[in-house]
């Protein structure tokens, strides 16, 4: 692990958990991040997961050579990252707490403590000298919680980033698609509604000069910084990434899932540059929010059900709202044996979402696809493409 000089990592890697938040799949298991800065004085970045309390005081009396850590900054108040702040503070009873003002009542309501007579609260551009360190802390509220804070490392030039450039997977995970999969699905399933808060911490942060960034999940990043900085600005911006079509649906008997088949077919005909197809009632639905906000021209298709439709694909759009999907060009397919209406009832969800467009084209099957159904289907293919 190549880290600034002084900086030590001391955190841990869960291997056994299957459902990170209780709804979030991560077979490659998570990694609980947490690092030392080593100089006259000596802080500890956030603490980790209960269960791994023992190894981590471990980890960190390795690093420590028997000296006491005179900080604990708590940067985010998650218990997968604050739920052993008591056992440090009982192990090591002259360290104080550095933390938010808003992270001390979470402190009181989660774990009934909150160190009146230890504790030091900053504001944004506060600083704290360790020696040759200087420590600058840069509030990141509802990144993606409101009491959050980053620490800047002015020596180091090193980011301690909160939740912020995190990934699901454990330390050793080895990504064959890359940083940017699992990267991406965590951002848009945790941090995805608050582009405009992610967006102004990137605003506060552009003056510096950042060669190492150090999240509290997953790898840390010490080379092409740039690269990682422009991903989350195209992400917390809205912004498109990868140009092509991104083709949702739920299918009842099979007729549904045809006719997105052959909108994929047709649009790589048409040299579409690349065509993502998920079915929403198999497919993790994480990874499906995460293509519809990778791609700018999204086909959905679905069954009337209910007079509504297919509840996978409500499901999918409430995932879609509520994190704020914008700026997407749309085309529906919709099927109904006798009163087809899923295609009105999903603009009518989606409404909420800010400069989205529609194909003039609507296609519209009762039951199975016909001839004039495969016309409407090239139409439609042709729009998202235009």
């Amino acid at each position: 692990m190549n880290l600034p000089k002084d900086i030590f990592y001391i955190g841990v890697d869960d291997r056994e958990i299957d459902l990170f938040e209780g709804m979030y799949q991560v077979p490659d298991g998570m990694a609980y991040n947490s690092y030392v800065v080593l100089d006259e004085k000596i802080a500890v970045f956030d603490s980790v997961e209960q269960r791994f309390g023992a190894q981590w005081l471990s980890n960190l009396e390795a690093v420590l050579g028997g000296r006491t850590p005179d900080y604990l900054i708590v940067q985010h108040m998650e218990p997968d990252h604050s739920a052993n702040i008591a056992l440090f503070m009982e192990k090591y009873p002259q360290a104080m707490i550095i933390a938010s003002a808003a992270a001390f009542p979470m402190l009181q309501n989660f774990y009934g403590v909150s160190y009146a007579d230890r504790r030091r609260m900053v504001k944004d551009g506060e600083t704290l000298e360790l020696g040759s360190h200087k420590l600058r802390f840069v509030t990141a509220p509802m990144v993606h919680w409101p009491e959050v804070i980053m620490t800047y490392d002015e020596t180091a030039k090193a980011l301690f980033s909160a939740d912020a450039f995190g990934k699901f997977g454990a330390s050793d995970a080895v990504d064959d698609e890359g940083w940017s999969c699992e990267a991406r699905r965590y951002y848009f399933g945790i941090v995805g509604k608050f582009g405009v808060q992610v967006q102004a911490l990137l605003k506060k942060l552009a003056g510096a000069e950042i060669e190492a960034i150090l999240p509290l999940h997953g790898p840390q990043l010490t080379e092409d910084i740039g690269y990682y900085v422009n991903l989350y600005n195209t992400w917390s911006s809205y912004g498109v990434e990868t140009e092509g079509v991104a083709i949702f649906y739920t299918s009842v008997y099979g007729h549904t899932k045809q006719a997105a088949e052959l909108l994929a077919e047709v649009l790589k005909e048409k040299g579409c540059p690349k065509v993502a197809i998920s079915d929403l009632a198999r497919e993790d639905m994480a990874e499906c929010v995460e293509d519809a906000f990778r791609y700018g021209r999204i086909a959905l298709a679905t069954t009337t059900y209910n007079n509504s439709c297919f509840p996978f694909m409500r499901e999918f759009i409430d995932h879609l709202t509520e994190r704020g999907w914008k700026n997407r060009k749309i085309g529906l397919i919709e099927n109904g044996s006798w009163a087809p209406s899923a295609a009105k009832t999903m603009r009518a969800l989606l409404e909420s979402c800010k400069g989205n467009s529609y194909t003039e084209t609507t296609v519209t099957i009762k039951s199975a696809l016909t001839d004039a159904n495969r016309a409407a289907i090239a139409q439609l293919a042709d729009e998202l493409l235009a």
